[in-house]
């Protein structure tokens, strides 16, 4: 990758920007200061400002999306890419959820500026299970537990009927629900069908990541390897 390139691409400066970069000595290759534009570099070996680039081949982000925030760069604040390192907002290509939370929603949600690797984890047809924990406005019917396992509920405004879902109640206004797939506000609008009305809800694992097991707190992020997710994984 060209240095201009590298620089441009990480978000540190724009490409007409990096001769002025490069010039004040701030781009490093191995020890040895870079001298032009067009050189050439690794970016897993490259320091800027004497550290090295972030995320060299592509971010992937495991982050605790607090309350409060929306997962949009478009709507009014606060949006979640607020609350981000302002450094990669300015990547090329730009960095994006993958699949979105509601504003009233918490838990795990996954960052990438990896367009194929977004794009497959929202598919259709890749089933990825995703984990909610709920408490709810009134008692969870127990017959809701094989509602939703048969694979037969159909949401209002809906021709296709939700894929079956498995749902443990943990109390008489709490549970777990494991989703197979993604609709619209699909958690809210099962349990609304059911009689019961979500009071609190967050998002515990997607795939093989867990909160529990990562250790995040609300508005903290780590990385993760996006092979976890591979059907050979």
């Amino acid at each position: 990758m060209r240095t201009d390139a590298l620089l441009s691409r990480y978000g540190y400066c724009s490409r007409k920007e990096a001769a002025a970069w490069i010039k004040r000595g701030r781009v490093v290759l191995d020890g040895a200061a870079v001298t032009a534009a067009k050189q050439n570099v690794d970016p897993a070996r490259v320091l800027v400002d004497g550290a090295p680039v972030p995320f060299p081949y592509g971010l992937y982000a495991a982050y605790h999306k607090p309350l409060g925030c929306t997962c949009s760069h478009k709507d009014e604040g606060p949006l979640i890419y607020d609350l981000l390192p302002p450094e990669w907002l300015r990547r090329n290509p730009a960095v994006n959820t993958v699949g979105r939370l509601d504003k009233e929603t918490g838990g795990l949600i996954l960052l990438t500026d990896d367009g194929a690797f977004e794009h497959a984890m929202t598919s259709p047809r890749r089933h990825v299970p995703k984990e909610y924990v709920f408490t709810t406005e009134c008692p969870v019917p127990p017959e809701t537990v094989g509602l939703f396992a048969a694979g037969t509920l159909l949401l209002n405004g809906e021709t296709t009927p939700c894929q079956p879902a498995e749902l443990e109640l943990t109390g008489e206004c709490s549970g777990r629900l494991v989703l197979h797939e993604g609709r619209y506000h699909q958690v809210r609008r099962m349990l609304a069908a059911a009689g019961a009305p979500v009071r609190t809800l967050d998002r515990v694992a997607i795939g093989p990541l867990r909160l529990a097991d990562l250790g995040l707190q609300p508005g903290e992020w780590c990385a993760f390897d996006p092979a976890v997710f591979s059907p050979q994984a």
